[in-house]
This record gives C-alpha cells, structure tokens and sequence, in this order.
C-alpha cells in the first residue's frame, strides 16, 4: 500500500520514484511510468523455480505464501508455469503477515495431513524464518520433504542469525546473482570496517548503492547537457527537469557492485540467479539458471550436466520422491463402472435389506491385487458412476473426466487407455492383454462323404504307392520267372500272379513263396514300407471320421470386405470408428455377450470385433461354437486411471508388474474366465492334413535302391552264366528269347531234364544242337 501511494505521488507530481525493495509485480504498470525498479522483478525467479521442480520431476507443489500484495503477486504466474510443465497445485497456503506462532503450527499440521511433499516458499525473510523454525519444530524439515524458497529469504541467507541455521538445512534456495569483481571486494572491506556501528549489507543494500550512483550519473548529465539547470530546478520547470532525469536515468547502463545496472521500462534486468542449498552453517551454490541456458552447473557453461549433490531435509542424499501416503485418514475415491453384460470384470451387488453395495470382478480382484503388493497401505472406496436409480451416469469417457474434475481419485475397471484420454489424466501400465480380435463362428474342417477314405492321402501319395505297387510285381517276377512254378505259365498267368502278389503284401495275405534270395530281401524291405503305409493310413482315417476337426469361416478382415459380411461391435464401444476407418461399413452393435450370441446364431452377423479380455471372456463360454482370430487391430489394454501427475501412478505400475508375470494373475483368470468343462477350444484343437510325399519318400528311395541292387545282381549273374551262348546270339533276339515261353510252350530237351533246367528258347537248329550238346 505504501508503495503504491509513494508510486502515485511520483506519477502525479511527474518525479521518477526510485525503489531497490519494491518487487511486487503488480508495482509495474502502464499507469507508473515513472516508477523505476532498481531491484528484480519476482516474476523473474518464476521461470527458475519452475525448471528447478521440472528438473526433478515433482508432479504436484504447494506455495505457501505471505497473504498480501507482495506474497499474491507472483501466484498466478507460477501457477501458469508449473501446468505448461504438468505441474499441479492443489491446495495454496496463504499466511497472515500477523500471524502468531500458534497459527504458522496449525497450518503446517494441516500441511502435514496432505499428500504433496514439495513446499515453495515465498515471503519476506522475517516471516519466512519464523515458518521455516517451526516447520522444523513440527517435523517438517525431515526426510521426504523438500523446501523450495524464493529470494526474499535466501537474498540475506549468508547474513541469518546462528540461531536460524538450523531452520534452513537442506532446502533449496533461488538467489540473485551478483557476480564478483574487485569494486565489490574494496566496498565489502570498506563496509566491514564500519560493521560496529553498520549492519552487514546484501543484495539489497547493493541495489541501493547502485541506484543512487545511477541516479546521480542521470543528474550529472542532465546538468552537462542543461546550462540552465540550476534555473528550471528551482522554478516551476521542475516537472519537465524530472520527466527529463526519467528519460536519462533510463539510458544509463554501467558496472556497478550488483554486476551490469542495466534498465529495459524502468525494470532492473536479471543477471540470473544462484541455487543454493541449505548446509547448515550456511549455503553452498549447487548450480546456476539463466534466461538462455536453464539450470547449469557453472554459469559460463552451455553444457547442461544438471546441478551438484544436494544435502536434502533429514540430510538424505537422494532426491525426495515429492509425496507421501496421507495421514489425515482420508480414503481414495474410486470410480467403477456400471454396465449391463459384462459383470465378470466389474460387478455391482446391492444388498436391499442393508441398503449397501459390494463390487466384485476381475477389474476389481487385480486392483486389490495390485494394491497390496504396495510396500504401503492405501485406503480407498469404491463409489458407482451411477443415477439415483442404479443406471450407469454416462459413458467411459465421462467416467475417466470425472477424475480430471476431481469427483474421483481414480477409475477402477475395464477400462481402455486412449490416447484423447491420457491427454487429462494419467494410465497405469495396462493390466491386461492389448489388441483388438476378431470372433467369428466355426465349422467342421471335414466333409464325411463317400470318399473320406481317401482323405488320409494326398493324391502324390496315392499314385506314388501304385506306381511302387507295380513296379515291386515287375521286380519279383523278373527275379522269380524261369525258377519258381508259381510266376511261371501264359503271360496273363504271369502277369495277374506278379500283380496280386505285389498288392497283397498290404494286408500281408500273399500265399505264393518266393525261392530267390534277391526276391526275399525286396519283399522284406517292401513290407516294412507297406506296414509304416497301412498304419499310418488307419491313423489318419482314424483321425479323420472321430475327431472334430473345427476352422474358422473367415481368417480375416480382407475377406469379411470382400465378401460385404455384417460386423458387430460393443454399444458404446470406440471399436466403431476403428471398424469405420478400416472400410467396414455394414456394421451392427450388440450389448452383451448374450445378444452377440444370438445375433451369430440367426446370422444377423457374420464376425465380430471387441477387445482381448472382452472376447476371452466370451470365448470361455462359447469356446466350441467360436474362435478369435487376430489380433486385427491396435489397442492397449485396460489400465488404472489416476489424476495427472498423481505420485501413485509409477508404484501402481510397478505393482501392475509383479502381478501380471506371477502367479497371482493366473489364477484370478482362472476363477473368473474359467472354461466350460466340455469345451473344446477350437484355437488349440489339432487340425490334421492329408499325408503327402513328403513324409515318406524317404522310404520309397529305400525300396528303389534296393530293388535296383537286387536287379543289378540279377543281371549281372544272369549274363556270368550265359555268356558262351550270348556270345553267339545276336542282339536283338536276346530279349525275344527271354520272353519266349519255357519248355511248356516252346519244348523241352528231354523229359527227364530237371525243373530248373530250362533251355533258352532259340530258333529250331541252336536248340537242337544247345541240346544235344546238354545232354
């Protein structure tokens, strides 16, 4: 008041007024032009106090400050400032600057009830101390707590009474930087020499030496420039000779005990400031801020490296997480959702004849969860977003902005993180499984038909196996032919006894013997591969008439667009306009899993798309009928809802954590979305394909190899034995005789020629003569 009286004066009578202790923004007006603030503005120390919290991260500040012009001015700047970093206040501290000591207790003790951990001082240093003393008489200055204080208390910290130290360990202070020069250490030793009978000077004392050499540097070249000066001093030219020091006194700028005096609109401009730390005995500079640089560690550097080690209150060393659990028995109100359908993650249960209400779900069992692996106890209650008349009060959306109005501490429940949500409040890490699925009905992935039984084998397979078929007849009775009875006879005979023996080695009934040794060890090995064949066989056939064999009839959204299949999504749900973006336009809403159930069961849908937890849930129920396909879409889960920069949020994430990978969260699952006990999930049901080549060709190069080696043998013994008589066929009746019936057909040498002694058959006159020679 004083200030703006003596500020009107000057203005009136047009004189400048000169103050080196007014820092009261509101001082500065278009109305005081010829108000000149030789000291710092404290606006300019709200920027410094603002990137000292958002250095280290404090979500939430409480400013307590002297209730007067002085102590209110700086308020709404630093509010301004702290929300722009995401900084919140809550709750102001205004104090009486008459306050008596009783009061300064019962303020702080109410302090104490509140969460918020982060004190910033602002008022003169007389009341300031006397807050600070007793902040440390009621245990405020211990660890966990951080105080921040503005210039007017720390501008005369090196100059406190031994009394008060103790009252200033381990806060941090913003001071105004007064760099050191030889004129300042002359002056301080002059002044010292007069300390018996002077106080000590600070800042302020600096400001006002600087001031009046200001002041007289105006008036000296006022009165260089002014031959008339003494004249219009003392006549009624007093006003323009004042308007014109005004003007001067503007342009001065030179070095003084403060550093560079320099005046922009009457205003004393900033050099920066110092932050200090409390230690004790005294202070110790911790870092720099500048308008161009922030916070630095040395005032010269660009680099920011952050500021040195800090002696916090209690002398803990790490820095002060900021908030605290309250201790004024205050609960958390939690927020719960009201929807009809989807009770297994958030279930309302009144109870009218006691009039009250319990929640129960999976939402609420992983929060209890969560909420006890805390290394602290949080009380807290869960309040329905409901009507009088039990119906839900609004949407999610409105829910989640009732924690941004402040009716709710936090949101409990099934509750998707969204990116135009998180713009007001802050998501736990999500709780469950993230994305977006698609439901769809099954079918039966085999047809029973006539021709099932060939299902089993591909068609490769199948003509594979014929072809060996024939080709093992034809090695057999290459090997057997003109030795054993039954391979011998007309060519039909030959040829349906090759045959048959060769397919009645699958069910193993072939009666004829084999005499060869080659013959026996193809049959051998030609079993083995008919057994792995005929056993195989029957499992797949099995496999194919018994088990239920469950595909989905769309495997994606591509196809769902093709095809112009209708899609259903949740009432109210921001699948909707996911759906939308991704060219599905015949969408249909359900509202509960029921009605999702019988709209797929009249066909009004052909797929459906909702949440993971939502459709886990359903396909617990419907698990044989359905399958999820996906995910097709991009979601990130439920998760907690909390106030922006609530300290809660990082424990409740980390607890979310230890929840999730243990197993505490299984059998949550299990007791809410357990499956029905004859439910055959179709995402894990084994669908089994037709058997192919691939699986056996090893054993078809078995048989080739070794059929080929019994036939190299063959031949190669075959022409040893004959060849004098090869010697004197011709070529190209080799295999006209080999074919050539044997003596049945053909003639014999003799009659009493043994069996197996079978003359080749060659023309009339080499018979005769290879037979007599024979015999």
């Amino acid at each position: 008041m004083q200030s703006s009286f003596v500020i009107d004066l000057g203005n009136h009578a047009q004189v400048p007024v000169i103050s080196f202790t007014a820092t009261n923004p509101s001082l500065s007006s278009p109305r005081s032009g010829y108000f000149v603030r030789a000291t710092l503005n404290d606006l300019s120390q709200v920027q410094a106090i603002t990137s000292l919290i958002q250095a280290f991260g404090w979500r939430n500040v409480v400013p307590i400050y002297v209730d007067d012009d002085f102590g209110k001015g700086i308020i709404p700047s630093l509010t301004s400032a702290l929300n722009e970093i995401g900084t919140q206040i809550h709750y102001q501290s205004a104090i009486n600057p008459s306050v008596i000591d009783q009061e300064i207790v019962a303020e702080l003790y109410k302090l104490m009830t509140m969460q918020t951990r982060v004190f910033v001082l602002h008022m003169a240093y007389y009341l300031g101390s006397r807050v600070l003393n007793k902040a440390q008489e009621v245990g405020m200055m211990t660890e966990g707590y951080v105080w921040i204080v503005s210039d007017g208390i720390t501008n005369p910290l090196n100059w406190m009474g031994t009394s008060l130290v103790g009252s200033f360990k381990g806060l941090i202070g913003i001071k105004a930087y007064v760099p050191r020069s030889r004129m300042l250490d002359n002056f301080t030793l002059r002044w010292e020499g007069k300390s018996s009978k002077y106080a000590n000077v600070d800042v302020y004392g600096l400001w006002a030496y600087d001031a009046t050499t200001a002041l007289a540097m105006a008036i000296e070249k006022v009165g260089s420039m002014n031959n008339n000066f003494k004249k219009m001093s003392s006549s009624r030219n007093f006003v323009n000779l004042g308007s014109y020091i005004h003007r001067v006194l503007s342009s001065i700028r030179f070095n003084g005990l403060s550093g560079d005096f320099h005046l922009v609109n009457g205003q004393l401009q900033s050099l920066g400031f110092e932050i200090v730390n409390g230690i004790g005995d005294g202070e110790k500079v911790i870092g720099f801020w500048t308008t161009r640089n922030g916070i630095v560690r040395e005032l010269n550097s660009k680099e920011k490296v952050g500021i040195r080690d800090i002696i916090w209150p209690g002398e803990a060393t790490s820095v002060p997480k900021g908030w605290v659990i309250p201790t004024n028995g205050k609960k958390l109100k939690i927020g719960i959702p009201v929807e009809e359908g989807y009770s297994d993650f958030v279930n309302l249960i009144r109870d009218q004849s006691t009039n009250s209400t319990r929640v129960t779900g999976f939402s609420i069992d992983v929060f209890e969860a969560v909420m006890a692996a805390l290394p602290y106890d949080v009380p807290s209650e869960y309040i329905p977003f409901t009507k009088p008349n039990g119906s839900s009060s609004g949407s999610y959306d409105e829910l989640v902005y009732q924690v941004f109005l402040g009716n709710f501490d936090a949101v409990v429940g099934d509750v998707t993180i969204r990116e135009n949500r998180s713009l007001y409040v802050d998501f736990t890490l999500p709780y469950t499984e993230s994305g977006i699925n698609m439901i769809v009905p099954v079918k039966d992935k085999k047809a029973k038909n006539a021709w099932v039984f060939l299902k089993p084998l591909t068609w490769d397979l199948w003509v594979t196996s014929f072809c060996f078929f024939i080709f093992i007849g034809f090695v057999i009775w290459i090997l057997e032919h003109g030795r054993n009875e039954d391979f011998n006879g007309t060519l039909p005979q030959q040829l349906g006894t090759s045959f048959w023996f060769s397919f009645s080695t699958m069910i193993f009934s072939h009666k004829e013997k084999v005499v060869s040794n080659l013959s026996r060890l193809v049959v051998i090995i030609w079993c083995f591969v008919v057994l792995i064949l005929t056993q195989s066989y029957t499992a797949s056939l099995s496999s194919t008439l018994t088990i239920k064999q469950l595909e989905p009839i769309f495997t994606s959204v591509e196809e769902l667009i093709e095809k112009g299949e209708i899609v259903g999504y949740r009432k109210g749900s921001f699948v909707q306009g996911l759906l939308r973006n991704s060219r599905m336009s015949k969408l249909k809403e359900y509202k509960t899993t029921d009605d999702l159930h019988i709209k797929f069961s009249k066909g009004e849908i052909g797929a459906a798309f909702d949440e993971s937890p939502y459709m886990k849930n359903f396909l617990a129920k419907h698990c044989s009928t359905y399958t999820m396909v996906g995910p097709t879409l991009k979601a990130s889960g439920f998760g907690f809802v909390f106030p922006k920069g609530s300290p809660l949020v990082p424990d409740i994430s980390r607890a979310i954590l230890h929840v999730t990978e243990g197993e505490k969260m299984e059998n949550i699952e299990k007791a809410w979305f357990r499956k029905q006990a004859n439910c055959l999930d179709p995402s894990t049901s084994t669908l089994s394909s037709s058997l192919g080549i691939n699986s056996f060709w090893g054993l078809f190069v078995i048989v080739g190899v070794a059929t080929s080696f019994a036939l190299i043998i063959f031949t190669s013994m075959l022409v040893y034995d004959n060849k004098n008589i090869l010697m004197q066929i011709h070529p190209k009746d080799i295999w006209k005789n080999f074919t050539t019936s044997n003596r049945e057909s053909s003639g014999t040498c003799t009659d009493s020629v043994d069996e197996t002694n079978v003359c080749p058959n060659l023309s009339n006159n080499e018979e005769e003569t290879m037979c007599d020679q024979e015999n």
